[in-house]
């Protein structure tokens, strides 16, 4: 980067960290430092709700899903619409009228102590690894740039979101991603209109959608119903409207955020903005990466992406096998272009044999692409076998620090780092405020003063951030780092979110039942997904339904047991 792009990032992070601290100044209770007193206007709720959710692998694994597979993603969120208008009228009312601190609060009320500490434990567990996720995502940024290890970025990246998370809490992290988030949609819009201008002079919009759409990534709406199909409109729907129902309204570093809100109204209106925008902006985010696709097509892409593995092969024994596979990759990248040329030309005269012919050619030349990638691929195994060989979230990073100009390249690498910040920030939090109300104000201390507990709360907050961190350190083994989140907290969300529905709405399931009934539910999940024989959006389902049906069956069975005891009696 430039020294104009180093004054652009670090002015951007600082602004947003003074502003955070500024505004949640004067904390003096656990009250203020966990849920910001209750006082946050709807849009301060919509926008730390969408934050929270949008994270630095939001921006960075996205656009390269889209590059590598298309448009299919944008399905995963077609339940969300749908989910904030179930949590607008269930989940949000009760939670204000009790005037909970956490969701799992609740859960003794309605059952018992064991019920609301299994919970609260499947939480932390899903959410410290996947907080830990979110972290490494950034650090992958600064560890290209700057050419070190990725380690030394992840301590310095957690380091400093944990820094205001601890001084703040919920009201430094609400008030920052207020901030964070009209900076990440003002930088989305340019950088969409960038890559635009970055295309040929004859090329537009249209026309790169139709070269993606002849290249199979513009697949954005798949009705098939396929059960191990990841990403159709049906798992969308269903999968994703159970992941997305105990997302937001189970998963406390997303209560938390609504919490806030000083009214029912409030917190509604943030979540129905959350509904509305969510799915448009995810949209936007996937189409940048299509048009990388298209600007690719015209220019020649790097055959693997992360710089850091192929530099490492510039300097070994397979130098000489390596800059030969460059040079044929280099000579089909020109011949693909040609091709792209003549398809474009099709395309605008409607010429169908042109356009099929084309098609034709382009899908074999890309075939050759994809067996020369996996020759570098080998090399990369033979020179380290520890080596990461999953390039995904190292697309877009690529194509921006090569193509964009000063001072944008700062802004948006400034816009992941937020998304980093906002998403993990709020994680912490919501980490730290179920430890201290689920467990150390439950079991450990429970009459202490407000100024114990908030000691304990900054103390939980530091703690949990080292734990995340050094789960980030582990991250790079994941893969593409968006699916790794969603496939963690399909494991957890679809139990947790039968547990709350069962209290809801099946007033004669009691808390033994619904116990063991978790625990169960929970083994079936884990094993089905160790199986891989379904999508892993469907683990929400089962995972929620298995409660529910274990949960009535346990129930009638010790009923049953009950009355025949009492007869006897």
């Amino acid at each position: 980067m430039s020294t104009i792009d180093w004054i652009v990032l670090f002015i951007t992070l600082l602004l947003i960290i003074l502003f955070g601290i500024f505004k949640s100044r004067n904390i003096k209770n656990i009250d203020g430092y966990l849920l910001g007193n209750r006082s946050l206007p709807w849009y301060n709720v919509g926008f730390s709700v969408m934050a929270t959710q949008a994270s630095a692998i939001t921006f960075l694994s996205a656009p390269g899903l889209a590059y590598s597979s298309g448009m299919s993603f944008v399905q995963f969120y077609f339940g969300l619409p749908l989910a904030m208008i179930v949590l607008c009228i269930t989940f949000v009312p009760i939670f204000h009228r009790l005037k909970v601190y956490t969701a799992y609060e609740f859960l003794e009320k309605r059952f018992d102590i064991k019920t609301r500490s299994l919970t609260a434990a499947l939480f932390l567990i899903q959410r410290g690894i996947s907080t830990g996720i979110t972290i490494f995502a950034p650090s992958i940024i600064l560890s290209t740039i700057l050419h070190i290890d990725v380690t030394y970025t992840t301590l310095v990246i957690g380091s400093m979101v944990v820094l205001y998370t601890v001084y703040g809490g919920t009201k430094a992290v609400s008030y920052t991603q207020l901030l964070q988030m009209a900076i990440i949609f003002s930088g989305l819009l340019a950088a969409g209109f960038t890559v635009i201008h970055l295309l040929p002079a004859d090329i537009g919009l249209k026309e790169a959608l139709h070269i993606a759409g002849k290249s199979g990534k513009t697949n954005a709406i798949d009705f098939t119903f396929d059960l191990s199909n990841q990403y159709t409109v049906w798992t969308g729907l269903i999968g994703g409207f159970f992941l997305q129902l105990s997302y937001f309204g189970t998963d406390q570093s997303q209560v938390g955020r609504y919490l806030t809100g000083s009214s029912i109204r409030d917190s509604r209106l943030g979540l129905l903005m959350n509904g509305l925008l969510k799915v448009p902006m995810q949209f936007c985010i996937l189409l940048i990466g299509i048009l990388v696709f298209a600007y690719y097509q015209y220019h020649t892409p790097p055959i693997f992406f992360n710089e850091l593995e192929t530099d490492k092969l510039l300097k070994s024994e397979y130098k000489n096998e390596y800059n030969a596979i460059l040079e044929t990759h280099q000579k089909l990248s020109a011949e693909k272009t040609a091709v792209i040329h003549e398809l474009t030309k099709g395309v605008n005269q409607d010429n169908e044999g042109q356009v099929d012919a084309s098609r034709e050619k382009l899908a074999q030349l890309n075939e050759a692409g994809t067996q020369l990638r996996e020759q570098v691929i080998t090399l990369i195994k033979k020179n380290d076998a520890t080596a990461e060989t999953n390039d995904n979230n190292y697309i877009f990073l690529s194509f921006i620090t090569s193509t964009f100009p000063k001072g944008f390249i700062g802004l948006l690498i400034a816009i992941i780092f937020l998304a980093s910040m906002g998403a993990t920030a709020s994680a912490i939090n919501s980490l730290a405020s179920t430890t201290v109300i689920d467990i150390y104000k439950r079991f450990v201390n429970k009459n202490g003063s407000e100024t114990n507990y908030l000691r304990a709360s900054r103390l939980f907050t530091l703690l949990w951030g080292i734990f995340t961190v050094i789960i980030a350190l582990y991250a790079s083994k994941l893969g593409n780092l968006l699916e790794a989140v969603n496939i963690l907290g399909s494991l957890f969300y679809g139990t947790i979110l039968g547990i709350f529905l069962v209290a809801f709405y099946f007033k004669r399931i009691k808390g033994q039942a619904v116990f063991w009934a978790a625990l169960l539910s929970e083994a079936v999940v884990v094993t089905i997904w160790k199986l891989d024989v379904i999508a892993f959006l469907w683990l929400n389902v089962i995972g929620c339904v298995a409660v529910i049906l274990i949960g009535l069956f346990l129930q009638s069975i010790w009923k049953q047991r009950n009355f025949q005891q009492a007869e006897t009696d």
